[in-house]
């Protein structure tokens, strides 16, 4: 399958070649996507959608463009390839816009990054389904629940890409998750929920269908009694899976085309202490089975491990190679991969016992945050710090400030990373946080 994709994008090149383009890059894919969901004991849910593509990116005497077209005929191709030089001869020219050097392919890496499981697209109807049962029968299972929905969602996706200066390369990749929503019948007319999801490449590295569910409800049931959380400024605590999150937010800004359209607070701070010693951050496209390894980015650049945040010091950012070629700076990658965030030696009940009281957050609940300046205000759900343990369950608060300012005052890390996210963050310890309330 990976050859007759290769293949493809070969023959694609040839065709622009033919048609007058100075350079072009093809990329041919294919995929198929699966979903079973369950929602209060029946089957609502089965959508099994499969889509092919190819883009092309076409350079013409410093025009350029892009074009997309889901008809692989080869006997239309051709004419659809040719339209495609045409209109790019006909743009404004860019100077910045020029096909990845060759240089930048270099050094790929041959890692096995064990990111296909034969097992994904082997799955059957019945395993599927069982799994939904499974986990709707844990879901159901408490006298306050409303309604749980429990899914299972598993695919194959596969790509190839080549250029007109040399560029071959080919990827595949499978996934499996599952899990399920709740919601319980809180107090009055209101409403608690919460879920948990559980995933990855291989179906063997998932906990058991019925653990994820048990997940799910004990979280929903977390929830019950929630009350508007005070107005005070305090130590705040980040579970490790909203911590991934958060970590999003800090580093958006961290890419040559922000810093060249001057929407990036990074911009002077690049080899500058900017964050707290107990921060590091690195980009790791090499994991093994990681939701985004991969051997090259979607501009062909070969992949390594990229340090972005060294002790709180930044040491690189995203730079493609269009804005880095506009702003003077060398590519890096254009595209995170996956983020490791450096941990720590204690587990999370070890950092709510040093932080004694505070406020420890399990999801947001919208917000935004400016990349320009770093500001942010965040809603949250939580519970209180009482006595170094999880306390009442709080809601209704808002978090804000800036974020350099918060990451500075990053106090502790643990050693929990949740695995269930291409940020790969355990909890994190802020001080001095304000928040709004009550």
């Amino acid at each position: 399958m990976l050859a007759n994709l290769k293949s493809l994008a070969q023959q694609v090149v040839d065709l622009a070649k033919g048609a007058g383009a100075s350079d072009v890059w093809a990329t041919v894919s294919n995929s198929r996507d699966v979903e079973f969901e369950f929602r209060d004991g029946a089957l609502e849910k089965v959508k099994d959608t499969t889509a092919r593509g190819l883009n092309i990116k076409v350079f013409s005497n410093g025009r350029y463009s892009t074009h997309q077209t889901t008809d692989l005929n080869m006997d239309r191709l051709a004419g659809f390839v040719a339209e495609a030089v045409a209109i790019t001869r006909a743009l404004e020219p860019d100077e910045f816009r020029q096909i990845t050097p060759q240089e930048l392919f270099k050094n790929r890496p041959s890692d096995d990054l064990d990111l296909v499981d034969t097992h994904v697209g082997e799955l059957s109807r019945e395993q599927r389904m069982a799994w939904c049962r499974e986990m709707d029968a844990v879901a159901t299972s408490h006298e306050r629940v409303i309604s749980a929905t429990t899914g299972v969602y598993d695919g194959t996706s596969r790509s190839a890409s080549a250029s007109s200066n040399g560029f071959v390369g080919s990827s595949e990749s499978t996934y499996c998750w599952y899990g399920s929503k709740i919601t319980l019948k809180d107090k009055g007319d209101r409403r608690a929920s919460d879920g948990f999801f559980a995933g990855g490449a291989h179906v063997e590295t998932l906990p058991p269908a019925d653990v994820v569910a048990r997940t799910a409800l004990e979280r929903a049931l977390a929830r019950l009694d929630s009350e508007k959380g005070p107005t005070l400024k305090t130590t705040m605590v980040v579970d490790a899976r909203s911590a991934a999150s958060l970590i999003g937010r800090l580093l958006r800004p961290a890419s040559a085309r922000r810093v060249q359209q001057g929407q990036s607070y990074w911009a002077p701070l690049i080899g500058e202490k900017a964050f707290s010693d107990k921060l590091n951050i690195v980009d790791d496209p090499l994991i093994q089975r990681g939701l985004n390894s991969r051997l090259y980015d979607g501009e062909g650049i070969s992949a390594r491990v990229i340090p972005i945040i060294e002790e709180g010091v930044i040491s690189n950012i995203y730079v493609d190679t269009y804005y880095g070629r506009k702003a003077n700076m060398t590519p890096t990658t254009g595209s995170s991969s996956n983020r490791r965030i450096g941990t720590g030696d204690q587990s999370l009940e070890e950092l709510l016992g040093a932080v004694g009281e505070g406020v420890y957050v399990t999801s947001w609940l919208g917000g935004n945050a400016d990349n320009t300046t770093g500001d942010f205000s965040l809603g949250l759900r939580g519970h209180m710090i009482e006595n170094g343990q999880i306390g009442r369950p709080v809601s209704e608060m808002n978090v804000t400030g800036n974020l350099r300012d918060l990451f500075s005052r990053l106090e502790m890390v643990g050693n929990d990373v949740y695995p269930y996210s291409s940020t790969l963050s355990p909890s994190l310890v802020f001080a001095d946080v304000d928040f709004s309330g009550v």
